[in-house]
């Protein structure tokens, strides 16, 4: 399938504010709403629109400490690649995990109540993950810019 602009409107809107009304959707990127409705579904099925999710106030939930770690594992076989991506992905506090080009192996997007919290996270998680050879941490001291909004 190919996205034509009146898509990527569609996409462009929804992405700012998901929860809006077909309506209102139909509205802004000026189509009837049963058209919208159907290009919407087709987005859908097609996998182009995955889920839709509450963003969350990292402050209000108690997690305003963002810290990246870095993570160099000892090897790179399938079976330690895979050990280490499943033992991560049960980590409640950690956001994102990438597989890396460059001098790590993976980096971390890790949320935590503050400095104690994450030495909490760091020694009861973080230190047992299989195949790690070495693990530095960087705490982000302020978020300049962060958007979950794909460019459309």
């Amino acid at each position: 399938m190919t996205l034509d602009s009146t898509d990527r409107r569609i996409l462009s809107a929804l992405q700012k504010q998901g929860r809006m009304s077909n309506a209102d959707l139909s509205e802004r990127v000026h189509l009837s709403p049963s058209a919208c409705h159907r290009r919407v579904q087709r987005l859908e099925q097609t996998g182009y629109i995955r889920d839709y999710v509450a963003l969350l106030d990292a402050r209000k939930m108690g997690v305003p400490t963002t810290v990246f770690v870095e993570i160099t594992l000892q090897g790179q076989a399938d079976e330690v690649l895979d050990a280490f991506e499943k033992a991560v992905a049960r980590i409640p506090d950690v956001l994102e995990c990438h597989l890396m080009a460059g001098t790590a192996d993976y980096i971390l997007k890790v949320v935590a109540e503050d400095t104690e919290d994450f030495a909490r996270i760091h020694r009861q998680y973080l230190a047992r993950l299989p195949g790690v050879a070495q693990m530095q941490s960087s705490f982000a001291l302020r978020t300049v810019f962060k958007t979950t909004a794909l460019p459309v």
